[in-house]
């Protein structure tokens, strides 16, 4: 049950950066690129995004 929630818990949080990575000012190529660091590595991916990623443009 724990490991369902959990997953579920990464996978929206995956979305929600996905979707933040694409609203931001970056390049395209560098919207590529952390959009793959976040789908392949779901977890560290998104730890890495939230504290070193491109930000949504205001």
């Amino acid at each position: 049950m724990f490991n369902t929630l959990f997953g579920i818990i990464i996978f929206a949080l995956d979305i929600w950066a996905i979707a933040m990575i694409i609203g931001s000012n970056e390049t395209t190529a560098q919207k590529v690129l952390w959009v793959l660091l976040v789908v392949l590595l779901p977890v560290i991916g998104l730890l890495i995004w939230f504290f070193a990623g491109p930000r949504p443009a205001k």
